[in-house]
Parts: C-alpha cells; structure tokens; sequence
C-alpha cells in the first residue's frame, strides 16, 4: 500500500479537491488525480493508496449505460470498502459509495443548488462534523437562524441510507446528507461541498452555466453574491473537519 498518496477521481475539471488539497500536503499526502471517462480505471489498484476519494460531477451514480466508467468507479469503490480502508465520497462520490453499500440512488424532489446549513444529527454533532453547528468564529454569517455555517449544495440526486451507515447530517429536502461507514468511520460520505472555494466557485460558474439556468431560483448573480457572503465559514472550517478525519482513520504522518 502507498500510505503517501492520495487517489482522487475527477469527473469535470473544476471539481477537484480545493481547499482539501493542502490539507493532504500538510498530513504528508501526495494527491494523483484520475480523470474519469479519459483515464483507465481498471489499472487503478483499489488498495494500494493510502486514501481514494471520489469527487463530483454532473452524471448519475446509475447511468453506467450511458457511462461505463461508472461500473469501474463502482468496483473500486466496492474493493476498497470491503477492504475497510479509507474512502471519501463527494456528492457524486457519495451518491457512488451509497450505491455501492447497497442504497437506491434517485433523482431527488429537485435539485438543491447554493448555500444552506445542514443539519446535526446527534451523531452528527459528535463525529468530525461537529463544527458545522455552531456559528462562525470568526463572524461570518451563518444560516437563517443561526442553525450553523451555511455549505455548497449542488446535486439534483439523492440516495436512502445505506445498511450499517450512520445518518450525520440532512436538510428539508435531502435527508441523507452525510454517513460514514464502517470501523472508525473509515468511510465517509458528504453530499454537499466542503472542499469548495470562494475563488473556485468561479469556474463552477462557467461549468454549470446551462444547469444554472435551468434551475428556477438560481442565478449565476446570487451564487457569486451569497459566496462573498457566507463561503468564508466553511473556507475555515472545511479544512479541520478533512484534517480531523484523516486522524480519525489513520491516514497521513500525523496517524
């Protein structure tokens, strides 16, 4: 096993690891990205890197008819969850490893797109995303309300909880907004975007642009103005919660 490196598939090139990524420098981490849909898959070997992670996209986690790919993402996911070793899924990601684990995944009841906190389960708010429920420190806005710091929510499919997984976090709309998995919460699964940046979300602008105006309420105007506003919370947060789990499961120098 490669316990230096970090294997993260990319399915559009504007989803990456963003604010993750220093996190895995500083833990020691290198970070290969695989590009899905260009690179072969079926080299990859599921338990030789110390992490494998599962980034976003704009595909279902069941249209493998339409994109193969998706069949090969799913045995490496497969593999590498068996094998109990560290994995994290990211909205499509999630959506992969919850379907993988033996969950449904839906269209939702529409799509959920822009800034709004998650809720705590009670589990939630004992596990590394505990952070998320409480205001920003450093006095940036949280939700209406004050439930706690506002994430990026950008998918229109959901997924039911899979067996033996552990509900973290839900909205109105999404209840199964994250889990984790296995011994020590080896696997865990995000629906929302933690790793996103206030200078990424440009890109993620220009990407979605036809989404984005499909999508009624959404704007590329009031993406960009409630980013200002409130995606400095997570921009500090975000990184702790990445940092914390990596301890949690034994992954980088500080294991």
């Amino acid at each position: 096993m490669n316990l230096s490196t970090v294997v993260a598939i990319r399915h559009v090139a504007f989803e990456d690891m963003g604010s993750f990524a220093p996190v895995c420098v500083a833990a020691g981490l290198g970070i290969r990205y695989v590009e899905a849909g260009a690179d072969d898959l079926t080299a990859l070997d599921a338990l030789a890197p110390a992490l494998l992670v599962v980034l976003g996209g704009p595909i279902g986690a069941y249209e493998e008819a339409d994109y193969p790919f998706v069949c090969d993402e799913l045995r490496l996911l497969e593999q590498r969850l068996a094998a109990g070793l560290p994995t994290l899924g990211i909205c499509l990601g999630a959506q992969m490893m919850a379907r993988v684990l033996g969950a449904a995944v839906y269209p939702g009841l529409a799509k959920e797109i822009g800034w709004a906190p998650v809720t705590l389960t009670t589990e939630g708010r004992g596990s590394v995303l505990a952070p998320l429920a409480v205001a920003d420190p450093a006095g940036a806005a949280a939700g209406p309300g004050g439930e706690g710091i506002p994430v990026l929510h950008w998918h229109g499919d959901t997924f039911d909880l899979p067996a033996g997984a552990t509900r973290l976090a839900s909205t109105a709309l999404t209840p199964n907004q994250a889990f984790t998995w296995g011994a020590r919460s080896v696997g865990l699964g995000l629906q929302f975007h933690l790793e996103a940046t206030a200078a990424g979300i440009e890109r993620w602008l220009i990407g979605h642009a036809c989404e984005i105006a499909a999508a009624p309420g959404v704007s590329v105007g009031s993406l960009r103005s409630d980013t200002a506003r409130v995606g400095g919370a997570v921009a500090r947060v975000g990184p702790g919660i990445l940092a914390a789990w990596l301890r949690q499961v034994g992954v980088g120098k500080e294991r």
